[in-house]
């Protein structure tokens, strides 16, 4: 029975068989064909029963196993590598099938690969998850051929894995990369000019071009014979929060991801390089109730505490109490810190009835709002409209446009700082705005 269900034919034997039928029928018609076909048919026969032969005289003569990381990075492409390694005293061509989660819904990792005798070969491809949780990989399949590609036989590798996928940490590792080699432009992060320096001394050094000429101290300059200049370095410890909105606002998908992930995903990396900056990083979840609270720390596991909490988030479909935030805030949070809202107001309605709990939270915090751009609409507002149906289509995306703009407006007349910004762009306008108040010295 096991040796049935290994067996499969190939295409090129289906093909022989129906030119052989073909040649027998016209060899009914002119009989002196018909020893053609008998002995056409003898050797097609003989050479099957060889590569039965050849493939099925060794017990294993395939092993495959596949490798991957630990964790998946959620948003990102993650390398999976396939090993094949053949046993056998020929070369062999082989069709390689692996069974993906079905949350990829992918029928189309069939690989094809020519392994010489004895020899190894690697299959590298990559995979792009849009939700985090557990993913199941399944076998690995292998249909080794035949000398004469006319029998194949399956290999199966039940090389079950279940793999989690966390927020994407591939992204925050290259954004933290970036950061330490001054390349973050790179990503599209401004450099941002000091408007000023922080009230933390931290020494007396030579004058150097570029330095600001009032921070000469003529003191030291008159003691040294020489231009002497006050250092300062930023403020530390300053504590920031990623406040995530899990309500129904936050479910909307662009390009795969909601707009959840893509707020996990920002908050993550802008924990880390807050951490960085020698501040402390803290965490707060929410939709109709407080679902997490993380403290601000700058310890050296804080940012794998951050990544487990954040593994688990869900949208709730519920409308956001931000009264409770704003209640849990004050009791929770006693010094003035950074706090980044990442949510979404899709009405200027809908952003006036939270109006009065984000001023409230202004008063006694830096807080940031951090919402996004609907770009689904810019192909209808860019689109020239052709009959009556378009041109309401277009005025309600306008309408929608408008009233985003119409909340950055509002928000900034209350003293409140407002990031408006299409989705993909999330992370990397999150950190230029952190970097700006950084410079600023308003954290």
């Amino acid at each position: 029975m096991q040796f049935i269900r290994s067996l499969y034919f190939t295409n090129r034997l289906y093909f022989s068989l129906a030119a052989l039928v073909s040649l027998f029928v016209v060899a009914f018609f002119i009989p002196m064909l018909l020893i053609i076909a008998k002995v056409a048919f003898g050797v097609l026969l003989l050479l099957t029963l060889l590569d039965l032969l050849m493939l099925y005289r060794s017990k294993e003569g395939i092993y495959a196993s596949r490798s991957m990381q630990e964790k998946l990075s959620n948003g990102s492409d993650n390398d999976v590598y396939l090993y094949l390694e053949n046993k056998y005293n020929f070369a062999v061509d082989a069709e390689v099938i692996d069974e993906l989660p079905f949350q990829f819904q992918r029928r189309d990792t069939v690989f094809e690969a020519h392994i010489p005798a004895g020899r190894t070969h690697i299959i590298h491809y990559t995979i792009r998850p849009t939700k985090r949780g557990s993913y199941n990989f399944g076998a690995i399949n292998v249909f080794a051929m035949g000398k004469f590609a006319l029998v194949k036989r399956r290999y199966k590798f039940a090389q079950d894995q279940e793999v989690p996928v966390y927020p994407s940490f591939i992204q925050m590792r290259q954004y933290e990369l970036m950061a330490i080699s001054n390349r973050l432009h790179e990503f599209g992060v401004k450099k941002v000019r000091r408007l000023g320096h922080s009230s933390e001394f931290e020494q007396i050094r030579p004058y150097v071009a570029g330095d600001d000429q009032r921070t000469i101290n003529w003191k030291a300059t008159a003691r040294k014979a020489d231009l002497m200049v006050n250092s300062y370095q930023d403020e530390k410890s300053q504590q920031v929060y990623a406040l995530i909105d899990k309500g129904r606002v936050m479910q909307m998908p662009f390009e795969g991801l909601t707009l959840l992930d893509y707020a996990i995903n920002a908050s993550l990396v802008i924990s880390n390089i807050a951490i960085k900056k020698h501040d402390k990083a803290g965490l707060i979840t929410f939709s109709n109730n407080i679902s997490n609270i993380l403290p601000a720390q700058r310890k050296a596991d804080q940012i794998r505490h951050i990544m487990e909490l954040l593994y688990n988030q869900k949208t709730k479909y519920q409308e956001t109490d931000y009264e409770r935030l704003y209640a849990t805030i004050r009791h929770t949070i006693k010094q003035r810190s950074l706090l980044l809202l990442f949510t979404n107001f899709e009405t200027l309605n809908g952003a006036q009835r939270q109006l009065p709990y984000l001023r409230a939270m202004a008063k006694h915090h830096l807080l940031v709002v951090i919402f996004f751009e609907n770009t689904e609409l810019y192909a209808e507002l860019h689109k020239p409209a052709t009959n009556t149906e378009e041109v309401y289509t277009k005025a309600i995306a306008q309408k929608f446009d408008y009233d985003k703009r119409q909340i950055v407006k509002q928000l900034q007349q209350h003293g409140i700082h407002a990031i408006l910004t299409p989705p993909k762009d999330l992370t990397v306008n999150t950190i230029n705005k952190y970097l700006e108040l950084k410079a600023r010295g308003l954290i």
